[in-house]
């Protein structure tokens, strides 16, 4: 309460303003509406004096003082409760308490206005989570224009107009550049309008005599047809814009075969079955499986196995099998600092396209990593890395994952498991790492 009381005369002023709903000697109460006006014309960039005097305030009547304390007040109210913070909360209270009880009616009035104020705050909060939602959904691989126009919809189609810096914070982008945004829609529009100018002129091109065409048919088409100069980065981007596709020529599968066929090599098996050389880190055994999940999802796990002591060294899981399952699984086995290879270690696998693949091939030779291949057709030549991948398809039950996320995460427990939990018949009744430790002891 401010310290400056009013006259009769200006009681009378501020009671004819619509945005006062109660007003004594030494205090004013404002109505809700102008206080989620004011915040937000505040959060917009106004000053708070400028807001009283538009809404009409007299300054030399309210004073300053009361004004900053009154624009301190809400905006702590508003950053912790939002909206609900705003309301003036005497409308459910008695103020001071009554000495008399109060009648059945009075009670009941006043239950009922409770009531009737928390249904409408569980109300907004519902709709509020519900747009929270849709917004976290729909800002997928969105840039930040785009999100932008996302929070503008938000705002004007559902009168959220004292939220913008709330879901501004939602999605990660600054309120700022939101209002950079707003300001720029002018320029924005005429852009727009140039371009679907652009896009009819270019469609033209494109359908000439009834053949689609690339960028640079349609510029030249445009400058010796059409006396129009484009720049072939615009034609690409308004072809881009507005889903303008010129037809591929898809590329010869057999001449693709043929390419690959002479690139990929194929080195000995210098292996020969000799797994067990109680050496550690020596004979490394590799290769992919497949881990379907989720009903109709994949997943491929690729590893890293000691055949001396059957620890996993690395391991890779991806939604994708590409080159880069394997070499990851390479780049993962080279800097897991928990174990030391032997200078003549090498890496055998069978003959798939990944291992035959001369970037991975290069990678090995980066790393002083040896190779060597198991024989065509032949899957005894690495049982122990398929025997390691039966007993985790017998053991895990990816099946049920729902997610990529979830499944990495059993793969990675039971991996833990298996290194330092899991004993072995034929490791002498040892976990994986008990028996490399006993290797390198003996």
């Amino acid at each position: 309460m401010s310290k400056i009381t009013f006259t009769p005369r200006e009681i009378k002023i501020l009671q004819k303003n619509p945005n006062v709903q109660r007003v004594s000697e030494r205090s004013i109460t404002y109505s809700d509406s102008f206080k989620n006006k004011f915040m937000d014309e505040y959060l917009a960039g106004k000053l708070p004096r400028q807001i009283f005097i538009e809404n009409g305030f007299d300054i030399d009547v309210i004073g300053l003082k009361r004004i900053e304390l009154s624009a301190y007040r809400w905006k702590k109210a508003y950053e912790k409760n939002g909206l609900i913070g705003l309301t003036d909360s005497r409308k459910t209270s008695s103020g001071r308490p009554l000495k008399r009880e109060l009648t059945p009616a009075e009670v009941i009035e006043k239950q009922e206005a409770r009531i009737k104020l928390l249904e409408g705050q569980v109300e907004l909060l519902k709709k509020l989570e519900a747009t929270e939602r849709r917004l976290l959904n729909e800002r997928e691989n969105l840039n930040p224009s785009k999100v932008f126009q996302l929070i503008y919809e938000t705002v004007e189609q559902h009168q959220y107009k004292r939220m913008t810096k709330y879901f501004c914070d939602l999605l990660e982008v600054s309120r700022s550049g939101y209002y950079s945004y707003l300001k720029a829609s002018p320029s924005r529009e005429a852009r727009e309008q140039l371009d679907l100018e652009a896009k009819e002129v270019i469609l033209k091109a494109f359908n000439r005599r009834g053949y689609k065409k690339g960028s640079r048919s349609i510029k030249m088409i445009l400058e010796n047809d059409y006396n129009l100069i484009f720049s072939r980065k615009k034609i690409q981007r308004i072809m881009r814009k507005y889903g303008i596709v010129c037809p591929h020529r898809r590329p010869n599968p057999y001449k693709k075969i043929a390419k690959a066929t002479q690139e990929h090599q194929v080195v000995p098996n210098k292996l020969n079955r000799d797994f067990k050389q109680g050496v550690p880190g020596k004979v490394l055994l590799t290769d992919i499986t497949y881990l379907p999940y989720n009903g109709n999802c994949m997943a491929y796990l690729s590893t890293v196995k000691d055949a001396s002591t059957n620890e996993i060294l690395a391991y890779h899981v991806s939604d994708r099998i590409t080159l880069g399952i394997a070499t990851e699984t390479i780049h993962k086995l080279m800097n897991n600092k928990e174990f030391t290879l032997h200078k003549d270690a090498f890496i055998h696998s069978d003959q798939g396209s990944h291992y035959t693949s001369p970037r991975y091939q290069k990678l090995l030779k980066k790393y002083d990593l040896g190779q060597s291949m198991s024989r065509r057709g032949n899957c005894w030549d690495n049982a122990p890395q398929e025997s390691f991948f039966g007993h985790l398809k017998d053991e895990v039950d990816y099946k049920s994952c729902k997610t990529l996320k979830e499944l990495k995460a059993k793969i990675n427990h039971y991996m833990v498991y298996y290194n330092n939990y899991r004993y072995q018949w034929n490791l002498k009744k040892m976990t994986p790492i008990q028996y490399r430790n006993h290797l390198l002891v003996a």
